[in-house]
């Protein structure tokens, strides 16, 4: 009965690897798709990116807002699975995102300061 047990835990534990690291693959499938667009975005200067690791809007028009809306949810589960290997919350780890963002972001892009002060890199 003891062995069963581990057999199965060990097996549960193959299937929530193996689910895990689909579920992280179709994440990253999808934002390299998307990435050709959201850098179009940028380099318009119709988004920036926020000092929370988002894409936001820089003005009242939102064109392509399905592309921008993915992006954000899907960062969002990114920085969760990260948040909870890391003991952090999720916005501690959007934080730390944005910071690296600022570093390979191109220049002209519009980027999001800490406190909230929009400029251009």
């Amino acid at each position: 009965m003891k062995n069963r047990a581990t057999i199965l835990l060990l097996v549960l534990t193959l299937i929530l690897s193996v689910a895990q690291a689909a579920f992280a693959e179709g994440i990253k499938d999808r934002m390299k798709a998307r990435l050709p667009a959201i850098k179009a975005l940028k380099a318009q200067g119709v988004v920036g990116e926020n000092n929370q690791g988002f894409l936001q809007y820089l003005g009242s028009a939102t064109p392509q807002k399905d592309v921008v809306d993915a992006e954000n949810g899907d960062r969002q589960k990114v920085y969760e699975a990260i948040a909870k290997q890391q003991g952090v919350s999720a916005a501690v780890v959007g934080q730390r995102r944005a910071l690296q963002i600022v570093g390979l972001a191109d220049p002209g892009e519009s980027i999001q300061n800490a406190a909230g002060q929009w400029y251009r890199k």
